[in-house]
């Protein structure tokens, strides 16, 4: 069946039952999703494709595995919230809370494929205008850092805002399309309960960050 278009006149906002569940499900829920950031007159937007599910108190990788915090309490608190985390001293994180509210469960998403506002992300990702290759989209928004870059996610400006708002100039948001086949893998870059297969991609994308499945 052919794909959808991608059409801005035709995004439905996800609601927050959506995230109201297990990570797992979650996450796999999520690759072909779109998210959203509104900037004044200029819409960015990257189609989800590559995501891992974090489980909480079990997960030894999770940030709320050592318990509730001022810094991950947005993990323990409704679903459908941004949890924004810095990494490596380097870059920035997008994470959505799951699960009902006072149980901690996240997905954090690592590579989006972009749909609209291509110039302005990569004005945000300090890249030279669209050249046309393939490579020089992927470097927008293929791995967690490069997309919060691109559509300049930080941890002042956007943890604990709600993508499920229709007020929200960060949200996730539904347009039809669907992946025809979904991979499995083991999440990467992290050293903690590395072997736990979390790490979901749409299988074949081009836009996929570290090895492709």
């Amino acid at each position: 069946m052919p794909q959808p278009e991608f059409d801005p006149e035709k995004l439905k906002l996800i609601p927050r039952e959506f995230y109201d569940r297990d990570p797992r499900r979650v996450a796999r829920a999520l690759l072909g999703k779109v998210l959203v950031r509104r900037e004044k007159k200029t819409l960015l937007a990257g189609r989800i494709v590559e995501v891992e599910a974090y489980l909480g108190a079990g997960d030894a990788a999770a940030h709320s595995a050592a318990g509730r915090t001022a810094r991950n309490s947005v993990l323990f608190g409704p679903p459908g919230h941004v949890y924004v985390y810095f990494i490596y001293g380097n870059h920035y994180c997008f994470n959505i809370s799951c699960l009902p509210d006072g149980q901690a469960g996240g997905v954090l998403v690592r590579a989006l494929e972009p749909l609209a506002g291509v110039e302005q992300m990569m004005k945000n990702r300090g890249m030279a205008a669209v050249a046309g290759d393939m490579q020089s989209l992927r470097m927008i928004s293929s791995g967690p850092g490069r997309l919060a870059e691109a559509l300049g996610i930080t941890r002042e400006r956007d943890n604990g805002k709600d993508v499920t708002c229709a007020d929200s100039d960060l949200v996730v948001v539904e347009d039809g399309f669907r992946p025809r086949k979904i991979a499995t893998t083991a999440r990467i870059g992290i050293t903690k309960s590395a072997e736990e297969l979390l790490r979901y991609v749409i299988a074949g994308n081009a836009f996929v960050s570290g090895k492709r499945a």
